[in-house]
């Protein structure tokens, strides 16, 4: 039997430039035996819809820090619908008003993580939200 890493796709959404925090939490998925593939920053949201859908991938973790993830994440999110890959968990962290985020989680986002989540609670959310998906075909 062999099992097959999962792939995580890491992005930077819009013109936050700063990525320290997904270069830590890749590197941290990296470690976890995940196959992460890192975007880079200033990415639209059809740029993170095509690379999920060509990467193939299990699950997408979004890092806003730049206060505009009640407009990036639901266009992301529709992008993903849109190719048929609305049961790829999305997974958001950054600075995140406790005030959002009831209605991104509404909207279908998996897990929100704001300072000072530790790496390894966002590598078990990760292998949760991707143990949770719908099998994809």
């Amino acid at each position: 039997m062999t099992t097959t890493k999962l792939r995580i796709l890491i992005a930077k959404p819009g013109l936050d430039g700063h990525d320290r925090g997904a270069k830590v939490i890749a590197r941290a998925l990296r470690d976890a035996g995940f196959e992460v593939i890192y975007t880079g920053l200033r990415q639209t949201p059809e740029m993170i819809a095509e690379a999920a859908l060509q990467e193939d991938v299990d699950a997408i973790g979004l890092s806003i820090l730049s206060g505009a993830h009640m407009a990036l994440v639901p266009r992301v999110l529709e992008l993903l619908s849109a190719q048929g890959q609305d049961g790829v968990p999305l997974l958001l962290g950054g600075i995140i008003p406790d005030e959002d985020i009831p209605e991104l989680k509404q909207r279908g986002v998996a897990a929100i993580f704001g300072p000072g989540t530790t790496t390894d609670a966002v590598v078990a959310a990760f292998q949760q939200a991707a143990a949770d998906a719908p099998p994809r075909s």
